[in-house]
């Protein structure tokens, strides 16, 4: 489960499966703040479209060992070998448009100062940030705004050739949308996605799954998670992804450099996890994976830790294929001290919750809780990044075992240091919101996301004889993950227990601050990522809209957030925090309750009810209101290089951290070294 950066943009966002916590859309970072870092470091890499590429620093380097130096490159090695997976899972014809795309822009020697080069450019950095011609966030496949007669101009002036359909889908209205949502329409059919084959459709995979049964049915194997679902001679059929299968190529490179990170494993526990993962990718066992993520997650000693695999199913429209992710972290022992205390106190807010009792678990294990520093990423996770990540996804291992919830100190950092766009005092509703929010919103907000991943998905557990979620609430769990986890981060940040753990100075304040911004975001200020007139369609932007829209329904009878019209403009401002406590609390309860039972029904109405449409006279103003501001909306990021120093016998002696020059160096340089797949598999 990934935290997609809830609270640092004004639309930055999170799950049933792996939690990312996802960006908000930055309101502000002052210039008092920028000027506080200790060093100069250009954290601004550009921008172009709405997008703006940043950097990042990996502080705690030099105070790693040699050993722990080596881990930590073997295993982003490992990560990035895999980087064109994620690709090709996005979309069928991504790894031939990327490498036309890029032959062109390194071989063309033509006219580059007019319009329609520069139109070129900008859609190729689209394509790079977005890991395909598809929106990272929206799902939109990405407009070129050059004309057809100018590429075939591009492709003919540098012998680039693409066949026909490959041709027409850039500029065609076909396979519009890579992941569709919407409701009453057959979503796999109608995505662009490349989990499923020509053909396949959401009763095929039902079917196809609902006849396999699992070993040890309170240990449910995660069917489908990393696999495509192809139809041949109209039987279904799975490609599964391992060594000697589909993506073979790239997974024996990601094993060979797995390899050497197991030999330099700071301990035994972590040397068997990898052990295991490697063994997981050249079988593709399902039962292995299991295996693998009980012993990751019960690996907490060592300084280094890491995420590699098929997670995150968010890009799957019925919630069963992990996309390719992996992130290479370094521990923060400073700041994972001061947050543990959430790990530790993990049961107190399981018994303290307002959930049904019947619904709250009885012993809450296994919690780890860990600020880190980012040291690489590559795949879903790169360049647009989350901002924290829970995980194991399977309910039965979070039950039995525990998780690991971390928090990427580095990328938050530099998202605060990245300089703001002075969009909060347009859409806060008066001088004391302003006030809280530059105050206490920074602490709100790492707050946060520490009770969403540690609190927030470890909480609650299913009914006895109740299905995985992505089996009951289908199209709906990632949002309804995603929701149940704000809303334990929501309902605690308004409790004194925050302030009697030493988490904050003020926990009114800081819960005041909290709950402007989310209700801000989530009614107003996130809707600058859409475009007028779309529906909201996103799993993260789902769920702040549904939570946020929900509780100003039931408020409205006592004016607990009330909307406030002025000078031609619309705030939300809230009036009691205390009631609007309670109505979140009553959502959580109702939330749990719908995952608990599995009731579908009631995620549906919730969902498509409250998180789907938009009020358009709103959206029109948001936009309207935005149109002063020239920071881009989304987010993300170049990775720093790690060069080995080696001696005359090719061992390791050190290895330095360099910046890349730019996005667009980093995106050849990874093209030209990382190239490990044919363009169709």
């Amino acid at each position: 489960m990934k935290l997609n950066k809830i609270l640092f943009f004004i639309a930055i966002a999170t799950l049933v499966i792996a939690c990312k916590k996802d960006p908000k859309v930055q309101d502000q970072t002052t210039q008092e703040q920028q000027e506080t870092t200790e060093e100069k470091f250009d954290y601004v890499v550009e921008q172009f479209a709405d997008l703006k590429v940043l950097r990042y620093k990996i502080p705690g380097w030099d105070n790693l060992t040699l050993k722990e130096q080596k881990l930590v490159y073997y295993l982003t090695q490992a990560g990035l070998s895999g980087r064109d997976i994620m690709w090709d899972q996005n979309y069928r014809h991504n790894l031939t448009i990327r490498k036309a795309l890029e032959k062109i822009y390194t071989t063309y020697d033509g006219n580059k100062s007019n319009d329609d080069w520069k139109a070129f450019e900008t859609y190729l950095k689209r394509v790079w940030f977005s890991n395909g011609i598809h929106h990272h966030y929206s799902n939109d496949k990405i407009k070129p705004e050059f004309s057809k007669d100018y590429f075939s101009s591009l492709l003919a002036a540098t012998s680039t050739e693409v066949s026909k359909d490959v041709y027409e889908v850039i500029f065609n209205d076909a396979d519009a949308k890579k992941v569709n949502q919407a409701k009453g329409v057959d979503n796999v059919a109608l995505s662009a996605v490349n989990f499923y084959g020509p053909g396949v459709t959401n009763e095929d995979v039902t079917s196809f799954y609902g006849k396999m049964k699992s070993p040890n049915a309170d240990k449910p194997l995660s069917f489908g998670l990393n696999s495509q679902l192809v139809k041949e001679n109209g039987v279904l059929k799975e490609r599964v992804y391992k060594s000697g299968g589909l993506y073979g190529s790239a997974i024996d490179e990601i094993i060979k450099w797995l390899e050497k990170a197991k030999e330099v494993a700071e301990n035994e526990a972590q040397g068997d996890a990898l052990g295991l993962l490697i063994e997981y990718y050249q079988t593709g066992n399902l039962q292995t994976w299991d295996d693998y993520n009980v012993a990751w997650t019960a690996a907490t000693d060592g300084n280094i830790d890491y995420i590699n695999s098929f997670i995150e199913v968010y890009n799957d429209p019925l919630g069963y294929r992990g996309s390719y992710e992996t992130i290479v972290q370094i521990k923060d022992f400073d700041m994972s001290k001061k947050m543990s205390v959430l790990s530790e106190n993990a049961q107190w807010f399981e018994d303290s919750s307002p959930l049904m009792d019947e619904h709250k678990k009885d012993s809450v294990v296994g919690v780890s809780y860990k600020v880190v520093a980012v040291a690489a990423e590559a795949g879903d996770a790169s360049p647009s990044t989350p901002i924290g990540v829970n995980l194991p996804n399977a309910n039965w291992i979070r039950a039995a075992v525990g998780s690991k919830s971390v928090s990427l100190g580095n990328i938050i950092s530099a998202y605060n240091n990245a300089g703001g766009s002075g969009r909060l005092k347009e859409f806060v509703h008066d001088d004391e919101e302003y006030e809280l929010e530059e105050k206490y919103g920074q602490v709100a907000d790492k707050l946060h996301t520490a009770l969403h991943e540690v609190v927030g998905h470890a909480s609650g557990q299913l009914n006895p004889g109740v299905g995985e979620t992505k089996e009951t609430l289908k199209n709906y769990a990632s949002t309804m993950e995603e929701g149940r986890a704000d809303l334990v981060g929501l309902y605690y940040l308004m409790d004194p227990k925050l302030q009697e753990l030493g988490l904050v100075e003020d926990w009114e304040k800081t819960g005041k601050a909290a709950y402007d911004g989310y209700i801000r975001n989530g009614l107003m200020t996130q809707l600058i990522r859409l475009n007028l007139g779309d529906d909201v369609e996103e799993a993260h932007m789902r769920n702040r809209q549904w939570v946020s829209a929900w509780a100003f329904e039931q408020g409205v009878k006592d004016n607990v957030i009330e909307k406030v019209t002025r000078d031609g403009k619309t705030y939300f401002n809230i009036n009691d925090y205390k009631k609007l406590r309670d109505i979140f609390g009553q959502l959580l309860r109702e939330t749990q309750r719908i995952k608990s039972e599995g009731d579908f029904k009631a995620a549906e109405a919730l969902v498509e009810g409250y998180g789907v449409k938009v009020d358009q006279a709103i959206h029109a103003e948001v936009l309207k209101r935005n149109e002063q501001f020239t920071s881009a909306p989304y987010s993300g990021f170049v990775n720093p290089v790690l060069v080995p120093e080696m001696d005359d016998n090719g061992e390791i002696t050190k290895i330095n951290v360099t910046q890349p020059k730019d996005f667009v160096t980093q995106m050849l340089e990874y093209n030209k070294n990382y190239n490990f797949l044919p363009e169709v598999n």
